[in-house]
């Protein structure tokens, strides 16, 4: 058994994003995805700890100026416009705007531009 390494706070982090996941409604293959993207960025894998630890983003990970927060809100406004509440209901998943925002932020760092377009040019129709 010799150079086997086991992480046990890895564990209990992939196993809280597979739990958020499951009540996020995304499928565990989606969550796979994300959590070898967020193994790749130390920072995105300790936001997730605190996160997981504490129910709330910080603004700690950021790219071009836009943080998790940031992300997140935006995936709150998207979901006010889709469902033409104008606000967040109970019906409203949290929890899958969390995932979406850290999804949000893997892609914006492999393509800001396309990130910044959207989150400036708005979808609102009272604009």
């Amino acid at each position: 058994m010799a150079g086997i390494v086991y992480d046990a706070r890895r564990v209990k982090v992939y196993e809280g994003l597979s739990a958020l996941g499951k009540i996020a409604g995304e499928p565990q293959a989606w969550c796979d995805k994300l959590w070898e993207a967020i193994l790749g960025a130390p920072d995105l894998f300790e936001e997730l700890v605190f996160y997981l630890e504490h129910h709330y983003l910080t603004e700690n990970v950021k790219c071009c100026g836009y943080s998790m927060i940031d992300l997140y809100v935006w995936q709150m406004n998207r979901y006010n416009i889709i469902g033409d509440s104008g606000k967040n209901t109970d019906a409203c998943n949290k929890d899958r705007m969390v995932l979406k925002a850290f999804w949000d932020m893997v892609e914006m760092r492999k393509n800001p531009d396309v990130y910044i377009k959207k989150l400036t040019l708005g979808r609102e129709m009272d604009r």
